[in-house]
């Protein structure tokens, strides 16, 4: 099918349904729905430009994702990319994503968010989420995220490699929200891995109000070493709560946290951490935008793994 043939179908000019496809700002509401119900109908996808360099990353807002770090960190290296591979960037807050229909683009990145499930009949375009495990996969969607299994796998080694033989964990969040059920999954199945204990009242979820509690919870079942991850700064808190109960680390306490970039190696003592590779994500997003804009095929979900930094709280 034709852009002549969409036009005459629905009842514009060729030039309106160019200005639609290209989403002009001064295309009247009630024409573009028109003109996009006719393409869907008729399966029409209107091939990107290579010229058009736009791309507009969707970030989180704090209200629904708190793990502010994470976000800055991977859009400080998606900026850095983009400008390497000469795009212009646009950012837009999730809860403002009706703008994306008022704006020029060639590509999408959402970061740790749920992508419209409609986005495939909405926009040619392709969106790539970062930091999302999709429960079911969307459409026209692209997913790159950290491998969280094997990142609780590389905390619980390292601590039962230092001598640990009770390990608890505390992660940030609330059940079924972000990662963190995969992540408390990840925990179990590294447990068993290692023959440690496994009971359930050794994985906590909580946010950093409940922190103090939880910590406390898991002092009384014995621990002698302890993950803290996921946003809010949990290996910080960690270290100022073990302090008030009279826990020292390592010597009673071994720690391992989430890698805070402007924290974690100057707690006292410097924490070890698991961190995501926030570089290869971006390289990794951007190869893939790149190949998706140019028409060729990318896998759906790519999974990268984490690193582990040793310091002094092992």
């Amino acid at each position: 099918m034709k852009i002549q043939e969409i036009a005459a179908l629905a009842g514009v000019s060729t030039a309106t349904v160019s200005r639609v496809f290209s989403h002009h700002p001064n295309i009247r509401p009630e024409v573009r729905e028109q003109v996009l119900n006719v393409a869907r109908h008729y399966g029409y996808r209107p091939r990107l430009s290579g010229k058009q360099k736009n791309i507009v990353i969707i970030t989180p807002y704090k209200q629904v994702y708190p793990a502010a770090e994470f976000v800055e960190m991977v859009t400080s290296e998606l900026i850095r990319e983009l400008a390497l591979n000469h795009f212009r960037i646009e950012i837009l807050p999730h809860d403002n994503l009706e703008r994306l229909g008022e704006i020029s683009f060639c590509g999408a990145i959402g970061i740790g968010i749920d992508p419209p499930p409609e986005w495939d009949e909405w926009f040619s375009q392709p969106l790539v989420i970062i930091d999302k495990i999709p429960d079911s996969k969307v459409p026209g969607v692209i997913y790159v995220h950290s491998d969280e299994k094997q990142g609780m796998d590389l905390a619980v080694s390292h601590l039962a490699g230092r001598g640990c033989r009770k390990i608890g964990a505390i992660l940030h969040g609330a059940p079924g929200i972000g990662n963190v059920d995969v992540r408390k999954k990840g925990l179990f199945q590294a447990f068993r891995k290692y023959r440690l204990p496994a009971d359930r009242s050794l994985v906590k979820i909580c946010s950093p109000e409940a922190f103090f509690e939880e910590m406390g919870k898991l002092l009384q079942n014995g621990i002698d070493g302890v993950f803290c991850g996921g946003g809010g700064n949990f290996g910080g808190i960690a270290a100022y709560c073990l302090s008030l109960y009279a826990r020292k680390i390592p010597s009673d306490i071994r720690l391992v946290s989430s890698e805070r970039h402007r924290i974690s190696r100057y707690c006292i003592p410097a924490q070890t951490t698991i961190s995501p590779d926030y570089e290869e994500i971006a390289k990794t997003v951007i190869q893939q935008l790149k190949s998706l804009i140019h028409g060729e095929k990318v896998p759906v979900e790519t999974v990268l793994p984490y690193s582990l930094i040793v310091r002094d709280s092992t």
